[in-house]
């Protein structure tokens, strides 16, 4: 008799145990059909947005005796918010540093140096925004995190931006700073160059999806 019920709690346990086995199995097999419903859901309740780099770009200039003013020809850029709240927005930004061009080889080669950007060493030239505060009623400070040749430093992209209502903005705007607290201590023969160095954003930003940002009047 106690052979029978040890054997009978054995196929109790076997049958416990190839039933979980069975739901575990079932669980996963449904979890890419339940993300599939669930992300257009997610996606649709917040403004999507996206950068058309064809219309946009990422640009820079200093003051010096001789011209110095240029763009990246190699950067990405994104703009997600987790609301139709503007506030909630998040601007990242990456420009190749090997990828300047003035229009000039031998300023291009100057910049890319070791003086300069450093682009062998560190290759990313980044701004992650930390919040958006509205200054006006089509105005905005982006307080972030800049990032060239490998230091970081808190700075302020100030921005306007023009379209709000239509799903098509016109984003432009400037962060100023100080190029020798990021170790570009050196000059250009024969140059004579400004500490201030501005960087100018000319983002065309299309909204593809979910409902429109919320912008105060």
């Amino acid at each position: 008799m106690l052979h029978g019920v040890i054997m009978q709690t054995y196929k109790a346990m076997s049958f416990d145990r190839e039933r979980e086995r069975f739901m575990k199995t079932r669980y996963l097999a449904m979890l890419p059909i339940i993300a599939a419903l669930l992300a257009p859901l997610s996606r649709a309740q917040v403004p999507v947005v996206e950068i058309d780099k064809a219309k946009s770009t990422i640009g820079f200039n200093v003051k010096a005796s001789i011209d110095i003013s240029g763009k990246f020809d190699k950067w990405d850029a994104t703009l997600t918010f987790t609301s139709t709240d503007v506030t909630t927005g998040v601007l990242d930004i990456k420009a190749y540093a090997a990828s300047v061009d003035t229009g000039s080889g031998m300023k291009d080669g100057k910049l890319k140096g070791k003086d300069f950007f450093d682009a062998k060493n560190d290759p990313y030239i980044t701004f992650h925004s930390t919040k958006i505060v509205q200054t006006g009623e089509n105005s905005f400070d982006i307080p972030g995190t800049f990032t060239i040749r490998g230091v970081s430093k808190p700075e302020t992209l100030s921005l306007t931006a023009a379209g709000y209502g239509t799903g098509v903005d016109d984003i432009k705007g400037v962060m100023a700073f100080d190029r020798k607290e990021y170790g570009m201590n050196s000059g250009i023969p024969f140059i004579r160059i400004a500490d201030r160095v501005e960087v100018d954003v000319n983002l065309h930003a299309e909204h593809v999806s979910g409902p429109l940002l919320d912008v105060k009047k």
